[in-house]
């Protein structure tokens, strides 16, 4: 199904932007959003996958960790 939907200009660049960064599309990120929101998504299934993408993760924090007073410091 084809739906319009009016989003400010500026909303709609940064949007895109975003997705591009995230290698995905503003529409495909609506179509996620939407079937999440209807219930049509797995949470288990995207537990599962947000698992395996940790692991491949190729991220270094060299050896940096949170600490309490920086996870609650306000700036």
């Amino acid at each position: 199904m084809n739906v319009t939907l009016s989003v400010d200009d500026e909303v709609m660049r940064e949007a895109r932007r975003r997705a591009e960064a995230m290698g995905t599309s503003v529409n495909q990120l609506v179509r996620d959003y939407l079937a999440q929101f209807a219930g049509f998504t797995d949470p288990a299934a995207l537990a599962k996958e947000f698992e395996r993408l940790s692991r491949e993760s190729k991220g270094n924090s060299r050896g940096w960790k949170f600490n309490r007073e920086e996870l609650h410091e306000r700036r």
